[in-house]
C-alpha cells in the first residue's frame, strides 16, 4: 500500500519474495454453525478468482499507465486534498478502485506476489466465492477506517495499492493453515502465524513511531482487523484461538 502525500510525492514499496512450505499435515478447520444469514456459506466453486484478481491489477496499471490522469481519479482521495486547492475530489467508488491501482512496477510486482504465494491456497480452502468477498470486504473496509482516519486528523492523502486487502489474505491463510512455513527471501523459515505478529508489530511501531515513508501502514493494519473480524463474524473461526492451537 502505498501514499502520495502533495507535500513530499514518495513512493515506497517494502515487500519480500518468499515460498511456502504447506507441512506434511494441514489440519481441516470445521466453521461455528451457519444457519444465520450473516453465515451461510455460499456453494463450494473454484473459479480461480486469485487469478483473475491479479489480471484486473495488471490491466488497470496498464491503464493508469497510458493515461496516467486516471490514477489519482481512481486512488482513495481524503478531503482534505480538494480543500487545499487540487482539482481531485473523494468519490464512492474509490473505496473500490483504489486497491487496484499501484504505483510503479515493484508495487504491483510485490503486492501481486504475495497475493498469488497466500491467496491462491485460501481461495482453494474456502471456495472462490467467500474469498472474493473476503478479499473486497476487507480492502474496502481497511481503506474505509483509512480514510475516515485522515478525515479526522485533516491528512492531505491519496491512498491507493492491494496492500490492505493482501494483508488480510495473509491473516486468513495463516489461521487456515497454522503449521506452513513461509520461507522469507526463500531461505528464512518463519510459521505462518509467526510472520503475520510480526508484520503487525512492525507496522504498528511504523505507524506509532516510524516517519513519513510513503508507505500505509495504518491501512495494512486496517486490513488486518477486518480480515479478524470477517474470520471471527462470518466463517466462525479465530485467528488467536487457531494460532495457540497450532503450537500444541
Amino acid at each position: 500500500m502505498s501514499l502520495l502525500h502533495f507535500a513530499n510525492t514518495r513512493v515506497v514499496s517494502a515487500s519480500s519474495g518468499a515460498r511456502v512450505d504447506w507441512g506434511a499435515s494441514i489440519p481441516y478447520i470445521e466453521t461455528m454453525g451457519r444457519t444465520s444469514l450473516l453465515r451461510r456459506p455460499f456453494q463450494y466453486r473454484e473459479y480461480n478468482v486469485t487469478f483473475i484478481l491479479i489480471a484486473a491489477n495488471v490491466l488497470v496499471f496498464l491503464l493508469n499507465s497510458a493515461v496516467p490522469q486516471t490514477r489519482p481519479e481512481m486512488s482513495l482521495v481524503s478531503p482534505a486534498v480538494a480543500a487545499q486547492g487540487y482539482n481531485l475530489g473523494t468519490h464512492f467508488w474509490q473505496l473500490l478502485t483504489y486497491m487496484f491501482v499501484h504505483a510503479n512496477i515493484s508495487h504491483i510486482f510485490f503486492n501481486m506476489l504475495g497475493l498469488f504465494f497466500f491467496g491462491v491456497q485460501l481461495e482453494r480452502r474456502v471456495g472462490s466465492s467467500e474469498f472474493l468477498l473476503f478479499y473486497l470486504v476487507a480492502g474496502v473496509g481497511a481503506g474505509l477506517i483509512s480514510l475516515l482516519i485522515f478525515a479526522l486528523t485533516g491528512t492531505p492523502t491519496i491512498l491507493l495499492g492491494a496492500s490492505g486487502a493482501v494483508f488480510a489474505v495473509l491473516l486468513g491463510f495463516a489461521t487456515y493453515f497454522p503449521t506452513a512455513m513461509i520461507y522469507v527471501f526463500g531461505i528464512i523459515p518463519i510459521r505462518a502465524p509467526i510472520l503475520v505478529l510480526v508484520y503487525t508489530a512492525i507496522e504498528l511501531f511504523s505507524e506509532l513511531f516510524g516517519a513519513s515513508s510513503g508507505i500505509a501502514h495504518l491501512t495494512h493494519l486496517a486490513g488486518f482487523a477486518v480480515a479478524y473480524l470477517y474470520l471471527v463474524v462470518r466463517l466462525g473461526i479465530n485467528p488467536i484461538r487457531e494460532f495457540t492451537a497450532s503450537r500444541r
